[in-house]
């Protein structure tokens, strides 16, 4: 079963109906102790009046020789009938009720409840007087004062219920229409939450909803801002990866061109060159030509071979030896760039390593050093390759340092940032961990930690 939930305008309505109400039933409070003092005020004011009278009755009786009998002065209370507010009781000298005053006829069979009677009654004393053989006994009675007020308090009731009642309709209705404009809010939300970024509120009349109009609408623009640029990060990023993948799978293309072009080529020129320098051993100046092509032609190959392990490192699908192929690259870029010193400490003994493990590492290499050639300006690079065993937890650790400008002074040879992404992404890839830091007295501090469960070897780690 669904609970039933009333709304703001509702609640508040509710609210300030019973604010109201406890705000009435001080009041009332207040009315009862102000009834209780009138009550006691009139009913003591009668009974005053009423002993006076009885006391010069009484005097009359009690008079040498008495001007009233006792049947004169009988007959004459009974002629005065019901006192107001007081009963009367008349006893003989044997104590035998003579005489009781009449039940009052003033809204005859009714009484106020027992609870509102125990309020407001003010208990007054019973009061005798001697009358000679006679004895006048006179009850106060507050019966009718009290009736009076029950009878008031009823009508009070039911005037401050109507009151309350329309005071809470008359609120509601009041917050309704003044807060008719948050459901425009409510349905502005709704649309925005279901990807309507174009919502826009109007500014009302009242100045707090106006002012969360302009909240909501500036809310709205940045939002849709946030997106518009989300969605242009995710094409930019889309469009570097599609270039990423381009670039591979032309790296490839131009790998296997120049293996199947250029390569079988210098081979086979090679090869005749070889054949023309045996056979003309008797001829100096032919066989010294054959000698330095078979010299430049070997020089060649091994410029191809280094662009082909530049290209396409290693082999997909095959266990490569992670150590020898660092070598051969560092070995490679020393020749490229022999101004700057490079040295190098491999002792982490990585072979028959997994195919992606092999390019990441190299990748992450070949993207530092380029990065020290291109920003640095640096004149000497360290390469550590080291294996770490920390308790029961193993790691590679690969740091690039270098003794150049570092990292607060730019460069200006600055690239697009993808390589130092693409770093970031494939040692994310291995589940590791990639830091720059700054090295006292200048340089740039380049490490990466990776888990060995990410290097798949075959025990070949030492």
């Amino acid at each position: 079963m669904r609970r039933f939930t009333p709304s703001l305008h509702t609640r508040i309505s509710f609210v300030l109906t019973a604010l109201a109400g406890v705000l009435v039933l001080a009041l009332g409070s207040l009315w009862l102790t102000q009834s209780r003092q009138s009550i006691h005020e009139e009913v003591e004011a009668a009974n005053r009046v009423a002993q006076q009278w009885l006391n010069v009755a009484a005097r009359q009786a009690r008079s040498d020789p008495p001007v009233w009998s006792s049947e004169q002065l009988l007959s004459h209370v009974q002629a005065v009938g019901r006192i107001r507010a007081n009963a009367l009781e008349v006893l003989d000298r044997a104590g035998n009720q003579v005489y009781l005053s009449p039940q009052p006829v003033y809204k005859a069979g009714r009484a106020a409840p027992g609870w509102f009677s125990a309020i407001v009654d003010p208990q007054f004393a019973t009061h005798l007087i001697d009358a000679g053989p006679l004895t006048l006994i006179l009850h106060p009675d507050s019966w009718r004062a009290i009736l009076d007020a029950w009878d008031d308090l009823c009508l009070i009731a039911g005037w401050a219920a109507v009151s309350l009642i329309a005071l809470f309709f008359a609120v509601r209705l009041a917050l309704r229409r003044a807060l008719r404009p948050l459901g425009a809010v409510m349905a502005a939300l709704d649309r925005t939450g279901r990807g309507r970024f174009d919502t826009r509120l109007p500014v009302f009349p009242v100045p707090e909803l106006g002012r969360l109009a302009c909240a909501f609408n500036g809310m709205a623009d940045r939002l849709a801002e946030a997106v518009n640029d989300n969605v242009r990060l995710e094409t930019e990023h889309e469009l570097t990866e599609r270039m990423q993948l381009r670039l591979e799978a032309e790296r490839g293309n131009i790998a296997r061109e120049l293996h199947d072009e250029l390569a079988q080529g210098i081979t086979a020129v090679r090869a005749l060159a070889g054949a023309i320098a045996q056979r003309t051993s008797e001829h100096p100046a032919v066989n010294g030509y054959a000698q330095s092509i078979v010299a430049a032609t070997g020089q060649m190959q091994d410029g191809v071979r280094n662009i082909l392990h530049h290209l396409r490192p290693d082999t997909r699908g095959e266990r490569v030896n992670v150590e020898e192929m660092l070598r051969r690259y560092l070995d490679v870029w020393q020749q490229h760039y022999p101004d700057i010193v490079l040295s190098m400490t491999l002792e982490a003994c990585l072979q028959d390593v997994s195919d992606d493990f092999a390019q990441a590492l190299l990748r992450i290499v070949q993207e530092g050093l380029t990065n020290v050639a291109r920003h640095a300006a640096a004149s000497h690079v360290d390469v550590h390759l080291r294996q770490l065993q920390q308790g029961r937890e193993r790691r590679l650790e690969l740091c690039l340092i270098d003794n150049g400008r570092g990292l607060g002074t730019p460069s200006k040879f600055s690239g697009c940032g993808l390589g130092l992404s693409g770093m970031r992404e494939r040692v994310a890839a291995l589940s590791g961990e990639l830091h720059f830091d700054s090295v006292v007295g200048g340089g740039t501090r380049l490490c990466v930690l990776l888990p060995a469960n990410s290097i798949s070897t075959r025990e070949k780690v030492s």
